[in-house]
Order: C-alpha cells, then sequence, then structure tokens
C-alpha cells in the first residue's frame, strides 16, 4: 500500500498544478516581502531564503493548526505531543522552534513562561489568516531571532467598506470548526475584527493508555482585532488586540504509581499592540509598544497540578531613509521585558540595529547590517549579517545567485535557570551555570526564473548551534550546557512550475545532515523532507493534493518508521457568495508516528461551507 500511495500521489501531482501557487497573474507580478529585514522589499531582490503562503493556499490546506499548513513548506518539520492543541513544535532546517521568532501582525506571541521562550503553536489557527511569510536559517538579525529564521503572520482585511465571510466545517471525531470575520476601509479608518471557535473530541493519541482509552479532545478560541486610522498624510495610527484560549485534554501526567491519564490543560494568551507612524518623503518611522498576558495551568484528576503566569512588555522603534533611489538605511531600537509573574522572575534587554541595503551595481543587492543586545543576566552581545545576489537575465527569463551569512545568540530563559536553582535540579545540572547559546549560519542559492511564472531553487546552508542548552534526558538532573558545536547541514531543492494559466506543480525536498556535539544524529530531524503539492482550477472547481514524504529520524535515539502522507482536498464555488469545501486528511490512512510515544491521526474527512458577503 505505500508503493502504491506515492505512487498515486506522483501521479497527481505531474497532471496537475501547484498546490501552493497562485495563480499565473499573481506569479507574474513582483511579489513584496517585509520579513527578510522588516521593511518591504521585492522579493526579487532579497538575498535570504524566504517563502510565502497566500490566503488562498491555507485555504487550499484546509487544515485548523496554521503549524500543519506550513509544513508543506521547504524545509518546514512539525512534531505533536497528541494531536489538536498539544505541545506543537515547527522546527526549519533542524531548528528546535524556540529558535524561531513568531509575529502575527507585528504581535510576537512567545510565551515567556515556557520552558523556553517561543510561540505555543499548537493554540494557533489558520482561520482568518491571509499571508505567511517564513525567512529561513540564522538571518534574523533585525529581530534578534535566532538560528530558526523568523515567522511572519498578517491576519485578514477588506478594501470595500464593508465585507466579510462566515465560515462551517465538520468531520471525523466530532470536529467542528467555526469562523468569522468582518472588516473594511472607509476614508481614513480601516478595521477588521475575526473571530474562530474550535472543537474535537480527538482520538486517543497516547500509546501508553490503553487499560482504558479515552479521546483527547481540545477546544479553541481565537478573537482577534486590527484597527488603522490615517491623521493626516503623514501620521497613522494603529492598535492590534488578540486573545487566544485553548483546553485540552492529555495523557500521563504525574509520575511512578501517582501517574494519571486523566489530564487537563488551559491556555490563554492576550496580546495588544499599539503603534504609531509617521511617512515622511524620503523616510518613515514607526514607534509600537506590544503588552503580552499569559496564563497557563494543568489539571490532574481535577485537581490543579500545574500553573504559571507571565507577562512581556516591549518597546520597538523601526526607521529606515532612503539616501537615492539605489541606497537605503534600515535602524531601529527595542526593549523588552519578559516575566514569570507566578515565580517572581523577570529581566530585561534591549537591542540597537543598523543596515545597509544597495542596488551597487545594476542587478547587484547587497545588505550589511549588525545588531547589539545588553541583557541584564547575560551582558552584551553584537551579531551581524551579509548577504547579497546577482541576477543575470537570459532573455525573458532570469538567474539569480544569492548567498547570505548571519550569527545571533538566545539567553537561556527564565524557566531554565529557575530550573536547575530550584528542589527539582540535582547534579550535574544544578551545579552548571548556563550561558547564552550561539549560532551562525549561511547558505548559497541558485534560482532559475521562466517568464512564465516557473520558478526552480536550489540551496546550500549550513549553520551550527555552539554551547546549546539542553535538558538531561540521561539522569534528568536539569538543563546542561552541551559544549561544542551542533550543526544542521544540507541542501533544498524548490520547484514551483507553471503548467497554464490554472495549472501547475509545487514541490520541494530538504537534505538534512543534523548531528549533535558527539557526531550522533539530532532527534527528530529528517534526514530527508519531501512535499509534491497539485493544483488544478477547472472552471467553478478547484482540485488540490499534497504528498509528504518523511524518511531516516530518530526520537531520542529511537529509530522511527518512514512514511509518505497524501491529502486531497476540494473547493466549488456555487456562486460569488456561498463555497462548498471538503478534504480527506491521511487519504490511505496511514499508520504512522513522528515521537515514539504518541500515534497520530488516521484518515480524516472533513466538509464545510462558507459565505461572503
Amino acid at each position: 500500500m505505500q508503493h502504491n500511495s506515492l505512487a498515486l500521489a506522483i501521479s497527481i501531482a505531474l497532471t496537475s498544478s501547484p498546490l501552493l501557487a497562485a495563480d499565473l497573474e499573481e506569479q507574474n507580478l513582483e511579489r513584496v516581502v517585509v520579513v527578510s529585514s522588516r521593511v518591504a522589499m521585492p522579493i526579487r531582490e532579497v538575498a535570504t531564503s524566504v517563502s510565502v503562503v497566500t490566503a488562498e493556499q491555507i485555504q487550499d490546506r484546509g487544515y485548523a493548526n496554521l503549524a500543519d499548513v506550513l509544513k508543506a513548506q521547504p524545509s518546514v518539520g512539525v512534531t505533536n505531543s497528541g494531536g489538536a492543541g498539544s505541545t506543537t513544535a515547527l522546527r526549519i532546517r533542524g531548528e528546535e522552534g524556540y529558535r524561531t521568532l513568531v509575529r502575527v501582525d507585528g504581535v510576537d506571541i512567545s510565551d515567556p513562561t515556557g520552558t523556553q521562550v517561543q510561540p505555543q503553536l499548537g493554540h494557533l489557527q489558520s482561520a482568518n489568516i491571509s499571508r505567511v511569510e517564513i525567512l529561513r536559517g540564522s538571518q534574523g538579525m533585525a529581530y534578534g531571532a535566532d538560528a530558526g529564521g523568523v515567522i511572519n503572520i498578517e491576519s485578514g482585511g477588506y478594501t470595500d467598506s464593508v465585507a466579510g465571510s462566515v465560515s462551517a466545517e465538520y468531520g471525523r471525531y466530532d470536529t467542528r470548526n467555526i469562523s468569522a470575520d468582518v472588516g473594511g476601509s472607509q476614508q481614513q479608518l480601516d478595521y477588521y475584527l475575526a473571530l474562530a471557535d474550535y472543537s474535537t473530541d480527538g482520538f486517543n493519541s497516547r500509546l501508553s493508555d490503553n487499560a482504558n482509552p479515552d479521546n483527547d479532545g481540545y477546544d479553541n478560541t481565537t478573537v482577534h482585532a486590527r484597527l488603522g486610522y490615517k491623521v493626516n498624510e503623514q501620521i497613522s495610527v494603529g492598535l492590534v488586540a488578540r486573545n487566544n484560549k485553548g483546553n485540552g485534554e492529555f495523557d500521563s501526567c504525574g509520575s511512578g504509581a501517582s501517574a494519571s491519564n486523566n489530564c487537563d490543560s488551559n491556555f490563554e494568551q492576550r496580546n495588544v499592540r499599539a503603534s504609531v507612524n509617521y511617512s515622511g518623503v524620503s523616510s518613515e518611522h514607526e514607534f509600537a509598544f506590544t503588552k503580552t498576558n499569559v496564563e497557563r495551568e494543568n489539571f490532574k484528576d481535577l485537581v490543579t497540578s500545574y500553573f504559571t503566569k507571565g507577562s512581556a512588555e516591549r518597546f520597538e522603534y523601526l526607521g529606515h531613509s532612503n539616501f537615492n533611489p539605489d541606497t537605503r538605511i534600515i535602524y531601529g531600537f527595542d526593549w523588552e521585558q519578559e516575566s514569570i509573574t507566578s515565580a517572581e522572575q523577570s529581566r530585561t534587554q534591549k537591542g540597537y540595529y543598523l543596515e545597509y541595503q544597495s542596488e551597487l551595481l545594476k542587478d547587484f543587492f547587497i545588505t550589511a547590517g549588525a545588531r547589539h543586545d545588553d541583557n541584564e543576566d547575560f551582558g552584551e552581545h553584537t551579531s551581524y549579517r551579509l548577504s547579497g545576489a546577482y541576477i543575470w537575465a537570459l532573455g525573458e527569463d532570469e538567474l539569480k545567485l544569492r548567498s547570505a551569512y548571519g550569527t545571533g545568540f538566545r539567553a537561556p530563559s527564565l524557566y531554565e535557570i529557575e530550573y536547575n536553582r530550584g528542589p527539582w535540579a540535582y547534579a550535574p545540572a544544578s551545579e552548571t551555570n548556563l550561558k547564552e547559546e550561539t549560532t551562525k549560519g549561511y547558505e548559497v542559492a541558485l534560482e532559475y526564473t521562466l517568464a512564465s511564472g516557473t520558478q526552480l531553487q536550489v540551496v546550500y546552508f549550513d549553520q551550527k548551534i555552539t554551547d546549546g542548552i539542553d535538558f538531561d534526558l540521561a539522569t534528568y538532573s536539569g538543563y546542561l550546557q552541551v559544549l561544542g558545536e551542533a550543526r544542521s547541514k544540507g541542501i533544498e531543492l524548490i520547484g514551483d512550475i507553471v503548467l497554464g494559466k490554472h495549472a501547475g506543480v509545487t514541490f520541494n525536498y530538504t537534505y538534512n545532515d543534523a548531528i549533535d556535539t558527539e557526531g550522533e544524529i539530532r532527534s527528530r530531524r529528517p534526514k530527508h523532507l519531501a512535499n509534491i503539492g497539485t493544483y488544478v482550477q477547472l472552471n467553478n472547481i478547484r482540485l488540490s493534493a499534497n504528498a509528504r514524504l518523511v524518511r531516516d529520524f530518530v526520537d531520542n535515539g529511537t529509530p522511527m518508521d518512514d512514511y509518505q502522507v497524501l491529502d486531497i482536498s476540494g473547493r466549488y464555488s456555487v456562486n460569488n457568495e456561498l463555497t462548498v469545501f471538503a478534504r480527506i486528511e491521511n487519504a490511505f490512512n496511514k499508520d504512522y508516528q513522528d515521537l515514539t510515544a504518541y500515534r497520530t491521526s488516521g484518515s480524516a474527512a472533513y466538509a464545510g461551507l462558507k459565505y461572503q458577503f
């Protein structure tokens, strides 16, 4: 059956068009991205590795959780411990999720109370998201981001005075997904309000829960609001407010004789961001303040077993000035205070950065930037990034050679420090004074873009983590400094082949040789990772499919079985307002695992309606 599944997936891919590609008209437009340097840049001029996911592409994938949508992108691996709402890790080029920064409408959604400061991706839904930009690798200098990169997410929006949509979906495991949004633009005011409510009974995800197996359900409600007001031609103000609340069931809390499978978790994150923007003739300046509050609580047999509460406050300034049509300077400052208020812990960090961008010669683009951080606990650090791209015209086609080198650092989290000082730690962790871990990495790529919109890329990357921090899995003593270099290096092959106005194929393959300081394979990093996507538009019908292949990976030293999974989806536009959609995840009911202790969902079908006005 495995070979038949793979053969069918490839045959579909070779007769249709890309699952994650826009129509030909969009392919021919010069796309603009902001994730690389925090200001808008034509992607043609960008020398770093950036991939873009649009609203239509998110709808094609259909997944409720955004991390599942993004795993079809190059070099993105996703694992979760038990289905919807569970702890989810998104690794870019094999680096841990806590080394990747995630922002939604400019809001850093990291959880300061976590084991490491990172976004709680298991609670991040895909509803009402219009665009995602992914910066891969150690290139997040302007953000202070680490080795994984940066994910920049934009919510939806409308240009009419009033417009909106309502969507409802139902499927296996008694899963219900309802979302709605409304927005518009009226003279000087633009606004957007979105609501998403998701619930599922789930499945029994823990392999050890066999005596009295139970389903692990999950509920999530997310409210997101955005408001903008243009005071005059130069000044505008903005406000973003977001509330994300998730409640889930899981197995195996507690230890020894007191262990239980009757476990529940509550999560709530509230974000608000206020900004003022000034646009001059040749420069632009933005001042913003962001506040985050997080509460997490776990229950064992309906009694609180763990509670934490924290906050983060961030002030940032971002500016850029154009000295001439070919030269621009980007500069900024940020100050942040992280707190675990339930443990009376806090610290501050401030950073300054400057980047020079120029088209030195025709179609030769360079950037050079540096960032200086001052961490209250771990002192001062300087990071930098250099990048360059040169484009050759080959008739109506183009060939681009690009390269980038970047560095970064990550200070131990408040949780890591406190754990080693607390009553649960013992030697050697209790005797370890954790210090910051550092990163560096480079990439070289060749891109070939045809006038038809077809694009082919080959990328070589090599990045290292020095003196990384890991939990002691040998004796469970706490957090240890793993001296030496852990590495991820490999090749990405990326293709987006346009076969016509509404047809084509997309694929990506990543070979990643990820080893730790001992030369052993790093856990949960597949050596071979591939996606083959397909899409076809037939009048009012849009059909999509994606096959994902995972090969050669281990989970904490245990070799895992290779697998491939096929997902199929379709949408039918009844008219301009009403759309009917359906999808089948894991169409061939593949029995596979990403983690040794957990099973994954079997074949699951979903169907729904969307009404737009």
